[in-house]
């Protein structure tokens, strides 16, 4: 069982489960679960100057943040730094790997 030291936290924890999400994109009809993952949202795809400087040269995929780009790079490399302690299974980023021991219910 999960406790929580605030009830925003709980709040969050809980819309991973019902799937709400009730912060819109003002620009596109995407919505999310939190305001944070709006506010990444907005700044990299509705940024002012739509500067997208990490191009990938392997195909036409372009990002204006340095994170995402990395993650995608993966995709090409099949790189998967991130390993379950459970399982010989491995992912290319930490957010895939939560959701499969998540799911395997592994602490």
């Amino acid at each position: 069982e999960k406790a929580f030291s605030d009830k925003k936290n709980f709040i969050r924890h809980q819309r991973s489960h019902t799937g709400e999400k009730p912060y819109q994109c003002s620009q596109c009809d995407k919505a999310f679960s939190n305001n944070r993952n709006l506010k990444r949202h907005q700044h990299i795809k509705h940024t002012v100057t739509g500067e997208k400087p990490f191009q990938c040269s392997q195909c036409e995929n372009a990002y204006s943040d340095k994170k995402f780009f990395i993650r995608h790079l993966r995709s090409h490399t099949g790189e998967k730094p991130s390993q379950c302690s459970q399982c010989d299974k491995a992912f290319s980023n930490n957010r895939n790997l939560k959701r499969h021991q998540h799911i395997k219910k592994v602490t």
